[in-house]
């Protein structure tokens, strides 16, 4: 048979780099048939289909070069290959059904290929993919994260989403991180990703629509003293969410900030975005009003506008998934749905202590928190550790729990280092703008009114009477401390300092 191409294109090493490029092709071609008969995008095929296999379809290209200047150089040199190729003949029985096998076990080895591509790219969609085997540094996130309100919503569809520009973004600014992993480089704790996360339309307003947000939740809360009495007390908000469809409803409240009838940006000094000396504001009319701290020397001349960010949903709700409750608000559920004892004096404070001493590691940590609680008991309350003895097992039990959902001492991670903007109590979170310190050149201020976001319809002192009032009450500190509270951040008591 003549050949159409000079010999040195036929060589053992070109020849592989042919076949490296045909099966990876092939590959490209089916999984892009699959993706588009799927009714689903699936995030982690893009990668498979326009990242690793494109990749090979290169190194089999170069092989293949390579193998062609390598037998070129061997032919002016004067070496030959005989025979380079088998010779086939068809008529003969032997060749015939040799031929045959041959290419059965090349189809069925290019469909296995193809199948096992496929489940390997299933797999790295799962969630136990990412919690549990190339990220097993996230094992605190994963762990967090099935405990949270997205426990059935899967790692790709909020860290990477639909379409090719952000999955492909994603991996790439994450090839440092498998780097990070392999060298024993990353972070203690991991960074939250704020910087590089998908923005919410693309994510959180697949199922959130902003134009559905409206009306007023009334929510209660309720809270234990670090006394000995462990005195509750109760507060119900009437939450101002408000709305971002003017025909439904106010679109007044806390959803005005990301309204789509309005425009609200600002420039954090800070990586995780806490610190935010400038704020601007749009609204309907186009009219724009500049808020600026009073706290932070701050000029607009400092102002990088790659770092100005327009506010969504991940601002305030910038813990959706990876939750690490205060051991404060942990308790108090524990002790409102008694699965810790409340009748046990000073339950709350040494429940809360506890928790927040700094062990070494998590073993270490559940073993010592059953001991430090037995003893406060046998040496302040011998009698009651004497005959409340299944009530405090049963407490210790669930504090324990409480610590393995929230604390990873191996990797740093507590509540501490992760701050929820939702609410004011146990981080800045609202108060980052709304501290009273935010003015315009015209003299308005970022208010810090209890009720520009909520009505505080009721609140109950345990042994006290009940205050109660649709129109709202004045808010009252549960321990006396003054005036104090009305000008300084509930963190700063409440907080990780």
């Amino acid at each position: 048979m003549r050949k159409k191409l000079p010999k040195y294109f036929y060589n053992p090493v070109s020849y592989a780099g042919y076949f490296i490029t045909t099966l990876s092709f092939g590959l490209i071609v089916f999984l892009t048939i699959i993706e588009l008969l799927s009714p689903e995008t699936k995030p982690y095929m893009g990668i498979i289909t326009f990242l690793i296999l494109p990749a090979a379809v290169l190194f089999g290209i170069a092989l293949a070069i390579y193998g062609v200047i390598r037998e070129r150089k061997r032919i002016r040199k004067g070496l030959s290959r005989e025979h380079l190729l088998p010779i086939i003949d068809l008529n003969n029985p032997v060749h015939r059904k040799n031929i045959g096998r041959l290419t059965f076990g090349l189809i069925f080895f290019l469909l296995i290929s193809a199948f096992v591509t496929y489940k390997a790219y299933e797999f790295t969609e799962t969630d136990a993919f990412c919690g549990e085997v190339c990220h097993s540094v996230m094992m605190p996130e994963y762990s967090a994260y099935q405990y949270s309100p997205h426990a059935r919503v899967g790692c790709v569809e909020c860290h990477i989403g639909s379409g090719a520009e952000w999955y492909i973004r994603s991996k790439l600014s994450g090839a440092y991180q498998v780097y990070a992993v392999l060298f024993n480089k990353y972070t203690k704790p991991i960074e939250t990703p704020i910087v590089n996360l998908r923005p919410a339309q693309g994510t959180c307003e697949q199922c959130h629509w902003p134009k559905h947000f409206l009306g007023e939740k009334r929510r209660e809360f309720t809270y234990f003293l670090s006394d000995e009495e462990n005195t509750k007390w109760t507060l119900n908000l009437l939450m101002r969410t408000g709305g971002g469809n003017s025909e439904a409803g106010p679109t007044s409240g806390i959803h005005w900030h990301m309204n789509i009838s309005h425009k609200v940006m600002y420039y954090p000094i800070d990586r995780r975005r806490q610190e935010i000396p400038w704020v601007m504001a749009q609204d309907v009319d186009g009219n724009i009003t500049v808020y600026k701290s009073t706290e932070v020397d701050f000029d607009d001349s400092q102002i990088d506008s790659t770092k100005l960010r327009r506010m969504d949903c991940i601002d305030c709700h910038n813990r959706p998934s990876h939750i690490y409750y205060n051991p404060s608000a942990s308790v108090n559920l524990a002790m409102e749905e008694e699965w810790i004892n409340p009748k046990l004096p000073f339950i709350k404070s040494v429940a809360v202590e506890a928790l927040e001493k700094p062990y070494t590691d998590k073993p270490t940590a559940i073993d010592s928190i059953a001991i430090f609680v037995k003893d406060f008991y046998n040496s302040n309350y011998p009698d009651i550790a004497k005959t409340m003895k299944p009530a405090i097992d049963s407490s210790i039990a669930e504090i324990q729990k409480i610590y393995s959902r929230n604390y990873y001492p191996s990797m740093n991670v507590s509540w501490k280092e992760f701050p929820n903007n939702i609410g004011h109590l146990y981080s800045d979170g609202c108060f980052r703008c709304h501290d009273g310190n935010h003015v315009s050149d015209d003299g308005q201020v970022l208010s810090r009114d209890c009720n520009t976001c909520h009505i505080i319809l009721a609140q109950k002192f345990e042994k006290k009477s009940l205050r109660l009032s649709l129109g709202g009450i004045n808010y009252k500190h549960p321990v006396d401390i003054g005036g104090a509270w009305q000008d300084t951040n509930c963190s700063y008591c409440h907080g990780p300092e």
